[in-house]
């Protein structure tokens, strides 16, 4: 049994059902790219924040030993 529920989400998918092939196509890969883009820059924020933490000396350097001896509290 499928409910339809009139939420935001599901007023989005009707909007892209309603449009032909080829623009849910074009939209799907428009889309794609999208969360491509986002995931670099979270990519990208990620290895600033970990440069940063270098620089200030807050972050480690290690083997897999070293950490979990640092973990384990060896």
């Amino acid at each position: 049994m499928i409910i339809h529920q009139d939420t935001p989400f599901q007023k989005a998918i009707d909007a892209v059902e309603s449009l032909p092939y080829e623009d849910r196509e074009e939209l799907l890969e428009v889309l794609r790219m999208r969360i491509a883009e986002h995931r670099r820059d979270e990519i990208a924020a990620n290895a600033r924040e970990s440069l940063q933490a270098v620089r200030e000396k807050r972050a480690k350097s290690g083997t897999i030993e070293d950490l979990k001896k640092d973990l384990l509290g060896d």
